[in-house]
């Protein structure tokens, strides 16, 4: 889909979206709760459909109405064999590859090219130690076996997307576990989501340290009546605006919450007022967002980046190529992104959202300041469905499957 956006400043008030991060939690505790749970204030975004239908498959019930799902829990203990589709979601694919660890079914991984392509050298490695099967068979992965408990080592340095789907299943073996994450811990705050998502469904985690996790045996999780909170992540987009000369209100959002990516106004303030150097090795999900409020205002530097590279795109990379169409100098390293100043112009061909919704959303932002056309802004439905809709509401001037005349 090719939009057109115009020239235009926003203004208002608007709601952050839901935080994906924690509705993918609060749906998978209540998917291993016995009994119904109600999981409220969900956004279906794609990521989240493929949540649901992983859930869906291995056993558990669950009914949507609007922004509402109700979820009767199982065992996920039934026989035979089951195929889980993750879509585009690396955040499902590596929580329900560990809780097909313990169910002990056969399950094939399914998702999309780019999916498949990402990194799961931790997982590979605790199935080798602990005698689980891991191949990948082209178009899938399959993983059979059961994990145990014990103490499990892994780097601190790589998603902790494997840390939470090892803390959902060590709950429920019997006999306790410890996870020992190797130094550089990055990403941190997403380990203390988990735990958090973990603790309102009565299962109990101990963080002795930045890296050290206790977690006791034979625990239960119970059924929750949640609300999931709001999504500084995606409200980040929304903010930017006030960035790039706008007046926009966001509400919506826990001033107490424990999502790292809170931070991002901390970095907002520091971009329109100077060129810093920032590192965004703990938030490489605001990588795409800080770069264009960068390019907005005095340049920055940009440390800790590596990350972007087993994004839904090369993000460092892409965001790199689409900033030269508006005329904006950078220099790219293997850990470094450096963003020079200068006035950004009008693109002389379409910006290219690359398949990714974070892609889509900063060049929204920059379509703004100068008009131009957007092409491939369906990503955005992965993460954000709304997006466009919530832009337009503030007056941002959205034209659906235009052209640049």
């Amino acid at each position: 889909m090719d939009l057109y956006i115009g020239r235009s400043t926003a203004r208002g008030k608007v709601s952050a979206p839901p935080s994906k991060s924690m509705a993918h939690r609060h749906i998978i505790c209540a998917a291993l709760a016995k009994g119904e749970s109600i999981v409220r204030n969900v956004d279906l975004s794609q990521d989240i459909g493929a949540t649901i239908d992983c859930i869906r498959a291995l056993g558990a019930e669950a009914e949507i109405a609007g922004d509402t799902v109700r979820i009767r829990g199982t065992s996920f203990a039934e026989a035979g064999s089951v195929d889980l589709n993750c879509r585009e979601s690396g955040s499902t694919m590596r929580f329900f590859m560990a809780i097909a660890m313990i169910s002990g079914r056969p399950a094939r991984f399914f998702g999309s090219k780019t999916l498949l392509s990402r990194p799961f050298g931790v997982y590979e490695d605790i199935c080798k130690e602990h005698g689980v099967t891991f191949e990948k068979r082209g178009d899938h992965i399959f993983v059979e076996g059961r994990l145990g408990s014990g103490e499990y080592r892994l780097p601190g340095n790589v998603s902790s997307q494997f840390v939470t789907g090892l803390l959902f299943v060590l709950p429920l073996l019997e006999g306790d576990s410890i996870i020992r994450l190797i130094p550089p811990v990055e990403s941190g705050s997403y380990i203390d989501l988990t735990v958090s998502a973990l603790k309102s469904a009565g299962v109990n985690v101990e963080r002795q340290n930045e890296e050290t996790l206790v977690i006791s045996g034979g625990q239960h999780y119970k059924p929750v009546d949640i609300t999931v909170e709001g999504d500084y992540s995606n409200a980040a987009f929304l903010d930017a605006f006030n960035a790039m000369g706008g007046d926009v209100e966001v509400g919506g959002l826990n001033p107490d919450s424990l999502q790292g990516d809170r931070v991002y106004r901390k970095f907002f303030d520091e971009l329109k007022n100077g060129r810093p150097v920032i590192d965004i090795s703990d938030c490489p999900d605001l990588g795409p967002v800080l770069f264009a409020v960068a390019a907005a205002n005095h340049g920055g530097y940009f440390t800790g980046t590596q990350r972007l590279k087993i994004k839904e795109s090369n993000r460092g990379l892409v965001m790199c190529e689409e900033m030269a169409r508006f005329g904006i100098e950078t220099d790219a390293g293997e850990n470094y992104i450096d963003i020079k100043t200068g006035g950004i112009k009008k693109p002389q061909t379409a910006a290219l959202g690359h398949n990714d919704h974070r892609i889509v959303m900063s060049m929204a932002l920059l379509l703004s300041l100068t008009g131009g056309t957007l092409a491939g802004a369906e990503a955005v439905s992965k993460s954000y469905p709304g997006f466009f809709e919530d832009i337009m509401s503030l007056g941002i001037e959205v034209i659906r499957d235009g052209v640049d005349n």
